[in-house]
């Protein structure tokens, strides 16, 4: 038969291919595609021969929809985008509409969506690694991983008052301010946070069943990597440290002590280490931004142009009573221009491309999702290996279904 690498995987219906091999669909609607994702298989025995990787079953329309509100009704939005860590979404799309407005918020905004943001990506490295041994079956570290999630999930409510998607960022600032009990709640679950990480590896590192599933399948090499475009723990698990918040640091991160975890051989036991490396370098980055986030201050930019005013003077001026009805029917005004954003979301570089006309609503907004890339290298990473292969190979992807189909 054809060599793998010689074939053109993104046609796989030109391909020629000897006429026994068995064709095999696994989706759209397969518990182990992590959402609704067709995969079109060309099966040698059980060995990969061909793969055609067909998003698009979802349709969200996020990028649309952004285009029939004010500009901070997209919040809602973003969050459904990775809905496993959508605080880093608001914290993302909320920076790219201030750099057009060439706004800063005040320091301890930006401490506070640091907590909030890395608090996110612990969760959605939990999640991932956490479906990524469940599917190996290793149900234990699953409910281990779960567990501590959901108390991160419980600061997350008591913070913004949802406790999934939050919809909490805002064009200059946050929803509210930190409650007085932000830094206690948080130092709490972080000794959790390390000590299941640990126990995870203790349980699994050594197990011999986790070992042959994970070791030396789904590899992608730098080469290919870097030519699909592909970052986060996907890129960084091929050994190139590639980091939003190191390369071109955004908020308070240059002020952090922190390291980029990388791997050597991009395969699924390497990308199984790095998230759980970069969970505790997220515990570090915490305990220093707890340590050095102001007790007081504002959380908001001092800018009636993109702040609503308090409620005790909408409800006793005129001034703010005008004020807070422009802005919530018309929306901010954007200057006109556009403009590119990058924060590290959970599975990568979080890119939003803005464009403005001037007016309260957005008249473009395109996202770069990081999980879209490392799906199109799936066909790489699944081609050439065994049927059962597939399965924790695409769980070390971690696609998010809202994010690809936008």
């Amino acid at each position: 038969m054809e060599a793998v690498d010689d074939l053109d995987l993104q046609s796989l219906d030109k391909l020629e291919l000897p006429a026994d091999l068995m064709e095999l669909n696994m989706g759209p609607a397969h518990p182990a595609t992590h959402g609704t994702v067709r995969l079109k298989l060309k099966l040698d025995g059980e060995r990969v021969a061909a793969i055609d990787i067909q998003p698009g079953y979802l349709h969200r329309g996020f990028e649309k929809s952004c285009e029939r509100g004010t500009w901070n009704q997209v919040f809602p939005y973003v969050d459904r985008l990775n809905y496993v860590s959508p605080m880093l979404n608001n914290v993302g799309f909320a920076l790219a509409v201030e750099g057009l407005c060439g706004v800063t918020v005040p320091e301890r905004c930006q401490y506070y969506r640091v907590v909030l943001g890395e608090l996110a990506r612990i969760t959605d490295h939990m999640t991932c690694n956490a479906a990524t041994a469940m599917e190996l079956g290793a149900f234990t570290p699953f409910l281990w991983l779960m567990k501590v999630r959901d108390w991160i999930y419980d600061v997350l409510e008591i913070e913004t008052g949802a406790r999934l998607t939050h919809s909490f960022g805002r064009i200059g600032g946050m929803a509210a301010p930190p409650t007085p009990d932000l830094k206690a709640n948080v130092r709490r679950v972080l000794p959790e946070v390390l000590k299941v990480v640990g126990e995870t590896e203790t349980l699994l590192l050594r197990n011999r069943i986790f070992l042959d599933r994970v070791e030396g399948t789904g590899v992608l090499t730098q080469a290919e990597a870097l030519d699909y475009g592909v970052t986060g723990p996907v890129l960084r698990s091929t050994g190139i440290d590639y980091d939003v918040r190191k390369a071109e640091p955004y908020l308070v991160y240059d002020r952090f002590d922190f390291d980029v975890p990388v791997g050597s051989r991009g395969d699924n036991y390497d990308r199984f280490l790095v998230r759980l490396e970069e969970t505790r370098q997220s515990v570090r980055i915490l305990e220093q931004a707890l340590a050095q986030m102001p007790d007081d201050g504002p959380i908001n930019v001092d800018d009636p142009r993109l702040i609503l005013p308090e409620k005790s003077a909408v409800y006793t001026t005129i001034e703010a009573t005008i004020a807070h009805f422009k802005l919530v029917m018309e929306g901010v005004k954007v200057p006109r221009g556009e403009y590119y954003s990058a924060t590290e979301g959970g599975n990568g570089e979080l890119g939003f491309f803005i464009v403005s006309d001037g007016s309260g609503t957005p008249y473009r907004v395109r996202v770069r999702p990081p999980c879209w890339y490392g799906l199109q290298a799936g066909a790489r990473m699944f081609a050439g290996g065994m049927l059962a292969d597939i399965i924790p190979t695409f769980g070390s992807i971690n696609m998010i279904g809202g994010e690809c189909d936008r």
